[in-house]
């Protein structure tokens, strides 16, 4: 049987680099119920919803490290844009494919129902940050008649912005929804799409789009050329930016790796792991881990070097998630009956692009001359130097989600 092509793309950028001069996302703290509120009590909708994001993106991390050629590659990915698409195609999943989605994402259908998981979305989703933006978008066939109800609540829950192309243009189609990520992640990911399957009418997209200033930034008259360990055989140049100041820290002797915590000027943070042994750490590594590290570290002075990079990463998903048992939606056996009627669909292909880009974070020169070299020498200061293979985690403090995740084996690549 001849299967409508229903494609899903899931981009983020993600930069480092200075506070960002608009606000692009959906929706004001003051049209979502409180989030706090709703974690304190006993486990609610939300906070199911949560901990089963967070979950699934070392779940999803540890199938992109098994990838046969990801030993000696970056991985870079935002978890909260793959889960936010899959949340919203399970809107209009039935039967066993929507219950293999649900189960791929962690939620406990007994527990939890769709309207349950749309409204944790909602809350989620909806919370403002100057930080970032963040939305979903629908790219539809204008021969195509989705259900009204698969509309409105990507609309309501997920904050779906809808538009009407014609797919046999295929061309005119490729523009408009490239020129629409482009425009939503400032330039970052701006060819996304190259052709288009014929058959294809709908594409789901979801976004994430994060810059953050340093709470204290690099001072980039002190960045110097260094060198970079990407193993043992293998040395290549970088740009190593350095401070030294007080960091919260902290030693995971479980898993042999220094963490450091590095605030951004906002609610959200950056997580340095330097292991020993990344295989090792790579394996275990859980939410669990975060919350220790969080609660436990300790603020010290320390010498501190950070390459300065900029990498981009693409993953086609579909086999990934079919390994995580999300299987039917691929095939004949897919029932995505709740977004249109009368007509047999399947997901062609889930695609992931990510980018990431670390500086002294577009600090004017009044403020990054805050960083001053003191006279102090005698007195010791350790220091911490990332000129090694290193994971990163972007997370929001107090709710530990995560936005990004990733590992940096080459920062020139």
């Amino acid at each position: 049987m001849m299967h409508a092509a229903l494609s899903i793309w899931i981009l983020s950028a993600v930069i480092c680099v200075g506070r960002g001069h608009h606000h692009l996302g959906h929706g004001t703290d003051n049209d979502q119920p409180d989030q706090d509120t709703a974690l304190d009590g006993a486990p609610s909708s939300l906070s199911r919803v949560t901990s089963a994001n967070q979950e699934f993106a070392y779940r999803l991390y540890r199938r992109l490290a098994a990838l046969p050629d990801s030993r000696d590659k970056n991985i870079f990915f935002s978890p909260a844009s793959v889960s936010v698409a899959l949340a919203a195609l399970s809107v209009g999943a039935r039967g066993e494919t929507h219950r293999q989605l649900f189960s791929g994402l962690g939620f406990n259908n007994t527990l939890l129902t769709q309207t349950d998981v749309d409204q944790a979305f909602q809350m989620l989703h909806g919370r403002a940050n100057e930080d970032t933006s963040k939305g979903t978008a629908v790219f539809m066939d204008n021969r195509f008649k989705p259900r009204h109800e698969f509309l409105d609540t990507l609309k309501q829950s997920y904050f779906a912005e809808g538009f009407s192309v014609d797919f046999t243009k295929t061309q005119e189609s490729v523009n408009a929804i490239n020129t629409y990520v482009g425009e939503k992640t400032n330039g970052k990911i701006d060819k996304l799409v190259s052709d288009l399957d014929p058959s294809t009418v709908m594409y789901l997209i979801s976004y994430i789009y994060f810059k953050g200033k340093w709470e204290t930034p690099f001072n980039p008259e002190l960045t110097k050329q260094d060198m970079f360990m990407v193993d043992e055989s293998t040395k290549v140049p970088v740009q190593m930016m350095n401070k030294e100041k007080r960091f919260d820290t902290y030693y995971d002797q479980a898993v042999n790796t220094s963490v450091l915590h590095m605030p951004f000027n906002s609610s959200y943070s950056m997580l340095l792991l330097l292991p020993d042994d990344m295989a090792q750490l790579e394996s275990v590594i859980c939410p669990g881990h975060v919350t220790k590290w969080l609660k436990w570290m300790k603020s010290r002075t320390y010498n501190l070097y950070v390459p300065k990079f900029s990498i981009k990463t693409s993953y086609s998903l579909s086999n990934v998630l079919s390994e995580m048992g999300m299987t039917d939606m691929f095939g004949d056996r897919a029932d995505l009956s709740g977004i249109a009627e009368g007509q047999k669909l399947a997901v062609s292909e889930v695609v992931h692009q990510a980018t990431l880009d670390v500086d002294e974070a577009g600090a004017t020169a009044a403020a990054a001359t805050g960083i001053g070299i003191t006279l102090l020498s005698f007195r010791h200061v350790p220091v911490l130097k990332f000129n090694r293979p290193f994971m990163v985690i972007i997370t929001e403090r107090g709710t530990e989600k995560m936005l990004f995740m990733g590992k940096i084996i080459n920062p020139n690549i």
